[in-house]
């Protein structure tokens, strides 16, 4: 990896929030105030008939034509079937997330000076779609990326240097193993993670990357609908603007609940007041199928990882979401223990995001500007050993029904990386002229479940060739997310092979149009 002159950051881009962090002349990681002298930054863009305006205030976004604000757009990244119209422009998620990170990175130079590196968080479960996806929204918005880390990863980082242990060699410490319950705006992710001061192990993860704070704020909101179109026989979904005031009322009294018992609401439409007072318990009890969910995957996740809760060393909160008592409260029963609050589960994710852009700069051997020498020589021993979010497979026919095709996995998801795998198929017909290997990312059965992230074909095989005559394919999932995918002929040894990389999202001329764009076209308030 190149790293260019300038600052190097650590980036959260979140679903609801984002933060940015560096690490300090003393090494210790800071989280830097946007204009507004907040660490954190909505991550909500409003189109303006003449200006963009990143994390606008409730107050603003309450007088804007509710078609000009876009919010969540982590969960469509990816998506190459959404976008946003402005000014006659089709913008991409990729570019709207740009916009924020030019709005963070412009405020954090005031402070600063000059960034030019950047290490992004994605969490866990994005799949190699998304994390394109990422990398070439920070592209987009000026940044070189210079790696796409896990957010339960950096959460993991931030959390040993709190303890003052990361990169300590001189510690004889035994390892620990933590689990890490990631809930925030739009994203969740639990993993496990074994570790020493020097080591760190991911040994299972899963998550759902459209489960978060956002979905208890609906439950709630569209619970508000229901109660005043009983009331006044009038449906308030229907208008735009009034929607958006019983979301946010919804998420305020969502906040207000971590701390209460009770709470008043007030909505407005139509000439029509409805005012209740929600409980705590009520709130609970409608969004408990949400927790269950988080709940689920806790307990899978601490099976695939052979741990016991009696094996956890810490269980750690990360995500705004995590605020809320009844997060506690599942996770003390599922985990007997009681959950860790040493990180400031909105900052923790960038703070480990700038812990690991300046291990990967000690690394290079490039000064990580003006760190001391014995923070630099910590950092430079720290090493990471994550696992595959996804299964990859291949399609093959069925050989219960060679009328159907199925999802073959070859790697299985929560195996370590980097990974190799060789296995060895059969043609399907006399004479095969050609071979046809389709990639596939996911766990499901059936490939039309999956993701199709390459293909290639072998052709040229030798015309005598019988049935079932032995085909070799050969899987390989490095460490900086390349996928490598060979197939061999046995008989005539003709081959093909395909690499996916993790940095080819968008065309390189498309990402250059779009620094272009974003460069002279867009300025960000």
């Amino acid at each position: 990896m190149k790293f260019l002159e300038g600052h190097t950051v650590g980036i959260d881009l979140g679903t609801t929030y984002s933060a940015i962090a560096m690490l300090d002349h003393d090494g210790n990681p800071v989280v830097l105030n946007n204009a507004d002298g907040r660490p954190i930054t909505p991550s909500v863009v409003l189109l303006d008939e003449d200006r963009v305006v990143v994390g606008p205030s409730f107050e603003r976004i309450a007088v804007a034509d509710p078609k000009s604000i876009v919010e969540a757009i982590k969960r469509e990244m990816g998506n190459k079937n959404f976008f946003v119209v402005y000014q006659n422009k089709k913008l991409t998620p990729e570019f709207v997330s740009a916009l924020i990170l030019k709005k963070m990175k412009q405020d954090a130079e005031k402070i600063i000076g000059p960034i030019a590196n950047a290490v992004i968080t994605v969490p866990y479960y994005f799949n190699d779609i998304r994390r394109k996806a990422t990398q070439d929204a920070g592209r987009i918005a000026g940044l070189n990326v210079v790696d796409i880390i896990n957010e339960p990863t950096a959460a993991t980082l931030a959390y040993a240097w709190s303890r003052g242990e990361l990169g300590r060699a001189d510690l004889k410490a035994d390892e620990r193993t933590i689990l890490v319950y990631d809930l925030g705006g739009g994203t969740f992710d639990v993993t496990v993670v074994r570790y020493t001061p020097t080591t760190f192990r991911v040994l299972a993860t899963d998550g759902d990357v459209m489960l978060g704070g956002l979905d208890w704020s609906k439950r709630l909101s569209d619970h508000l609908v229901e109660q005043f179109k009983r009331k006044f026989n009038v449906d308030p979904s229907a208008d735009a603007e009034s929607m958006l005031a019983f979301h946010q009322e919804a998420e305020d009294a969502k906040r207000d609940l971590s701390t209460k018992t009770q709470v008043p609401i007030s909505v407005y439409y139509k000439g029509n007041t409805l005012s209740v007072s929600l409980s705590r318990t009520d709130f609970e009890r409608m969004t408990a199928d949400l927790l269950q969910r988080t709940k689920d995957t806790t307990e899978l996740v601490l099976q695939q990882a052979g741990v016991t809760p009696e094996m956890l060393d810490e269980l750690v909160l990360v995500g705004g979401s995590t605020y809320m008592p009844v997060v506690e409260q599942m996770l003390r029963e599922v985990c007997r223990k009681e959950p860790s609050r040493a990180l400031a589960p909105e900052r923790a994710v960038a703070e480990g995001a700038a812990i690991h852009a300046a291990i990967l700069q000690a690394r290079s051997g490039i000064n990580t500007g003006g760190i001391i020498d014995a923070i630099q020589k910590r950092l430079n021993c720290v090493k990471t050993i994550d696992v595959n979010s996804h299964s990859l497979g291949i399609k093959i026919s069925d050989p219960k029904d060679k009328t159907r095709k199925i999802n073959h996995i070859m790697i299985p998801k929560n195996s370590p990386v980097p990974n190799s795998v060789k296995q060895r198929f059969g043609t399907n017909s006399d004479g095969q002229a050609r071979i046809h290997v389709e990639i596939l990312e996911g766990d499901a059965t059936d490939p039309a479940a999956c993701e199709v992230i390459g293909d290639f074909r072998v052709f040229n095989l030798p015309s005598s060739l019988p049935k079932g005559s032995p085909i070799e394919i050969t899987y390989s999932y490095d460490a900086s997310g390349r996928i490598n995918a060979t197939a061999m002929e046995m008989t005539g040894k003709n081959s093909a092979s395909a690499e996916i990389v993790r940095d080819g999202g968008m065309q390189e001329t498309d990402i250059k149009d779009a620094l272009a764009t974003l460069s002279s076209e867009y300025e960000v308030e």
